[in-house]
């Protein structure tokens, strides 16, 4: 399966989604402006991946800001996760957030009360 790994600029999120090396992560700034053209890739490619997954799969969203459009993106994603752990995968989501952002720490709570997924929370050391 082809690794998909978009390099983070502005406004647009880094992606990696590698099954061989077993990395899954977004980061950075999301608000791309097609936001069809850069999150249909990634939905595509991770209906591929659940249809033969990785025993385990650790999902890193290191997001530092996203507009309303990505936040649904985003709920998109855990979606498709959730499907790989009702399927018998086992899914986790690590959720990371600046120190003093308590507002991105609250929304990766809202978005574990609404997915069933193990989340963790640490605070990003980069």
């Amino acid at each position: 399966m082809k690794r998909i790994f978009i390099q983070e600029r502005d406004f647009i999120p880094g992606v990696i989604l590698d099954k061989e090396n077993g990395k899954f992560e977004i980061t950075g700034k999301a608000c791309p402006e097609n936001m069809e053209e850069f999150y249909d890739p990634i939905f595509n490619w991770l209906d591929e991946y659940g249809q033969d997954p990785n025993e385990n799969t650790t999902f890193s969203v290191k997001l530092i800001y996203y507009n309303t459009a990505s936040s649904k993106a985003l709920l998109k994603i855990l979606q498709k996760l959730e499907k790989m752990q009702k399927n018998g995968t086992t899914v986790k989501i690590a959720w990371y957030y600046e120190k003093d952002d308590e507002e991105l720490l609250i929304a990766g709570e809202d978005y574990a009360e609404l997915i069933r997924l193990p989340f963790e929370f640490f605070v990003n050391n980069q």
